[in-house]
């Protein structure tokens, strides 16, 4: 049977936990709550307003705490922002690693990159617009700060694309990583569209699997069409 996380039975032969280590993680996980209630605060009025012409306050009485609580957890506006999309690319990464476990041939492996990115963000206009738009308000930012976790994001597209070649599924006459900015690129441009249009309910789980379609057919190896 699976513990739970408040349980306090101990397994054998484990160490007792003290009631300080116990304090300890309770309070780490008050603390990681109110960082993430402050990121989803910040995602929503970054929507209305625009970053730009966002103050800190409005995001701190947002999200129900004090001015001074965001610089607890932030530098400044712009560690805010990047902050909050270095966090949502993790949250992808790590859901897209666990995903790909289930998916045994390339072709089921790069439907589900399109389908995770895509997916993840129905039902999330806000963070859709604040990624697509905000972000690239600010060059610097993107450079600076957000390019290191984005880069991941690309290489973990490429390594898909670069195992379905060695399996021989997709032809070879491609860069596994400019494919990779191709997958991104065309979904950041129907998520853009999608955020800041009527953000229909369904409509970016429908179009994955257009998407997906008309790009293996340009990827699969010719045995493989």
């Amino acid at each position: 049977m699976t513990e739970s996380r408040f349980s306090t039975t101990r397994e054998p032969g484990k160490p007792r936990t003290s009631r300080a280590t116990r304090g300890g993680r309770a309070s780490r996980a008050r603390e990681g709550d109110k960082r993430e209630r402050i990121l989803r605060a910040a995602t929503r009025v970054f929507a209305r307003k625009g970053f730009y012409a966002t103050k800190v306050s409005e995001v701190a009485k947002a999200a129900g705490v004090a001015d001074g609580t965001i610089y607890l957890y932030f530098k400044n506006k712009d560690d805010l922002l990047v902050s909050l999309f270095e966090d949502r690319i993790m949250l992808l990464l790590a859901a897209l690693e666990r995903a790909l476990a289930e998916r045994p041939t390339p072709e089921e492996r790069l439907r589900c990159v399109i389908e995770m990115q895509l997916g993840l963000l129905e039902g999330e206009r806000d963070l859709a617009e604040v990624i697509t738009v905000n972000l690239r308000q600010s060059t610097r930012l993107m450079k600076q700060y957000a390019a290191p976790k984005f880069m991941l994001y690309l290489d973990a597209i490429a390594r898909v694309v670069a195992e379905g070649q060695k399996a021989g599924a997709f032809r070879t006459d491609v860069s596994p990583h400019l494919m990779a900015r191709t997958i991104f690129g065309a979904l950041d441009g129907i998520i853009m569209t999608w955020a800041l249009g009527k953000a229909e309910p369904g409509g970016l789980s429908r179009a994955s699997t257009q998407v997906a379609d008309v790009l293996l057919a340009g990827l699969l190896a010719k045995k493989e069409r």
